[in-house]
């Protein structure tokens, strides 16, 4: 497909990325819910990005979120990641961080360079009409991660999300196995050393479960500064949390040894998380997940929008 940029094109997809800023949401204007889709599914996907957004949009989501490896190829032309989107009818829910980037938040030595270089993606995903920058913190070092780690965290996020509220946007963070930022202390800590008008999470029901936390409890006691939820289930044994040993990263995604799925597998109270987001009238982004799947990233998107509107009574 040939994205030369034609002036015509890019002043449309100026205008579908202002039309998004100043809040003309593609999600139902009767829901408080924007709806997206991750595209980097193992199995199809994950080398592909112009496939995931094609195939996503084929499905029938009209949000997308990536990583910013993904991105770079269009970082100096983000005319083109515009007109690619108006091809698909896309817009984007957020780009993470990710690799190259500094992301190892417990570090002062590199705090500056972390901040620099996130302040560099809100500015580009902030072209997209993007409200919110969600990031992950950096693997998980075998010591796990101490009190001074958290504080040095916090201090950094403190600074980066002061900077980030500046420019608009939000600034949430992303609890997920295997980093910095993996279960219940940890994350009542951070949260509590950090501004709550400038620092939020990003609940992935997912990583959550399976790091021994109930899902519908978290989203209860944190509601007010959930910005985004990572959606996806996990085996219905694990349901409430996970009560094993945590799992290891090695494998997990591997056909036939996943510990996460597609919506409606019956680990996660996704009818419990939504019944207290409506009583709060919650307003933000459900972000659909999977990190690999058994099958297609296709078919698994469609099990899960089939559960959103069947189950959930959601419309993309």
């Amino acid at each position: 497909m040939n994205y030369t940029l034609s002036r015509r094109s890019f002043l449309q997809a100026t205008y579908l990325a202002a039309a998004s800023r100043l809040g003309y949401a593609l999600a139902p204007s009767h829901s408080n819910f924007n709806i997206g889709i991750t595209t980097n599914t193992r199995g199809g996907w994950e080398k592909d990005l112009i496939k995931s957004f094609r195939e996503s949009a084929e499905v029938g989501y009209r949000a997308v979120e990536t990583f910013y490896s993904y991105v770079l190829p269009y970082w100096d032309k983000p005319e083109e990641m515009k007109m690619i989107l108006e091809e698909f009818k896309l817009r984007f829910v957020t780009v993470s961080n990710g690799g190259p980037m500094a992301m190892q938040f417990e570090d002062a030595a590199l705090a500056s360079r972390i901040v620099d270089e996130h302040l560099k993606l809100v500015r580009w995903i902030k072209g997209f009409g993007c409200d919110h920058l969600k990031i992950n913190t950096g693997q998980r070092r075998p010591e796990g991660t101490t009190e001074a780690d958290l504080k040095q965290m916090a201090k950094t996020m403190n600074e980066l999300g002061k900077r980030i509220s500046d420019e608009g946007l939000k600034f949430g963070v992303h609890a997920h196995l295997w980093t910095q930022l993996q279960d219940r202390k940890e994350i009542d800590r951070l949260m509590d050393l950090t501004d709550p008008s400038h620092v939020y999470l990003v609940l992935d029901t997912g990583h959550i479960n399976m790091a021994g936390i109930d899902p519908v409890e978290l989203t209860a006691a944190y509601a007010s500064r959930i910005i985004e939820f990572h959606l996806k289930d996990c085996k219905p044994v694990d349901r409430g949390g996970h009560k094993g040993p945590t799992p290891q990263r090695e494998g997990y995604a591997d056909k036939g040894k996943r510990i996460f799925y597609e919506l409606g597998k019956g680990g996660v109270d996704f009818p419990g998380i939504l019944a207290i987001l409506r009583k709060k009238h919650w307003k933000g982004w459900l972000t659909v997940e999977l990190d690999s799947t058994d099958t297609t990233p296709r078919d698994s998107a469609t099990q899960s929008k089939k559960y959103l509107n069947e189950v959930l009574g959601l419309t993309l």
